[in-house]
């Protein structure tokens, strides 16, 4: 990090540091103690202006309290049917780690169906797997690594991805300008696997519209990608959809599906939401009903990225060359 860094850095610090409460004390959550590493994150998503990077951290820490983001992980999604529902539909799991220690997290893109809940219990989903991967896993591997962990890497699955996606662009654009407005640069690298030519053809349109700095984040890896990805991880932190060619039963492969909420990650994720909820100082049971949180208007990058998508699977779709929705 260079020094221009450092100053922007200890400008924006004196600034945070007239912050008072409430919103002092849901940045403790974002920081978890690493705040310089957190200041980062917005410098970096505002390209290093201050002003623009306290704007929006307050922003952010305004969106926290409003929306009680700090108590979402003491709301169970209840029942457990609804969650494994949910599970299914909004394919998510983490597989591993890094060689460096960051969190692996593997999304389903192209299989995702977003069908068998209400928009506010996938948002609702999201933000608690973003929540315990800041304040639980983060923390845990940096105490364990001796060093600050504050990022992961995402490894997209493109399988299936065909023009019912047309449906479930608004969903992906309400949890990606989530991501974007309030969790800045928490992903290190994203790599896409087993890409379609539907894939291909709306990377080649988006891409131009990506800021440089997105861009050099996307890595498109040839088929399954696990050659490329055992460079930076163990085999048994592959996700599941990257082990193609491997030697084992298709049994044992298909136990280490980590979008099943069997998996370990989501077993422990679901035991302490609710192990929170039940420890909350309240003898009420769980109230059924999703976690409603404020949605933010996608900045017009991201919803030009949006409508430049939307556009080239109508054209697949007028031409022919793929299934259409149901």
């Amino acid at each position: 990090m260079g020094i221009v860094s450092e100053e922007a850095i200890d400008e924006f610090q004196e600034l945070v540091d007239q912050v008072e409460e409430p919103l002092k004390q849901t940045f403790e959550r974002v920081h978890q103690g690493h705040l310089r590493e957190n200041l980062s994150r917005f410098l970096k998503a505002r390209d290093w202006n201050v002003s623009k990077a306290h704007t929006m951290l307050m922003e952010c820490l305004r969106w926290r309290v409003d929306n009680e983001i700090d108590s979402i992980l003491s709301k169970p999604i209840v029942p457990s049917e609804l969650y494994r529902d949910i599970r299914d539909s909004q394919l998510i799991g983490m597989s591993g780690y890094t060689k460096e220690g960051l969190p692996v997290f593997a999304i389903g893109v192209g299989l995702s169906t977003f069908d068998k809940a209400s928009v506010h219990y996938y948002v609702q989903s999201h933000i608690q797997i973003n929540e315990y991967r800041d304040r639980v896993l983060l923390p845990s591997m940096s105490k364990k690594n001796g060093r600050p962990i504050t990022t992961c890497v995402k490894v997209l699955d493109m399988t299936g991805l065909k023009l019912s996606a047309l449906s479930q662009i608004k969903l992906v654009t309400i949890i990606s300008t989530i991501d974007d407005l309030n969790y800045p640069e928490k992903t290190n690298t994203y790599y896409v696997v087993n890409a379609p030519y539907i894939f291909s053809a709306c990377w080649k349109v988006v891409k131009p519209l990506l800021q440089e700095r997105t861009r050099q984040k996307v890595h498109v890896l040839s088929g399954c990608g696990k050659d490329e990805l055992l460079k930076i991880m163990d085999f048994t932190s592959l996700p599941h959809f990257c082990r193609r060619g491997s030697s084992g039963s298709s049994n044992h492969i298909q136990s280490l599906d980590c979008f099943s909420v069997d998996h370990l990650f989501h077993q422990q994720l679901y035991n302490y939401v609710k192990h929170h909820s039940e420890t909350k100082g309240r003898a009420e049971p769980a109230k059924q009903g999703s976690f409603h949180v404020g949605f933010p208007e996608p900045d017009p990058e991201r919803a030009e990225i949006a409508k430049t998508i939307e556009s080239e699977l109508h054209k697949f779709e007028k031409c022919n060359g793929l299934p259409k929705p149901i």
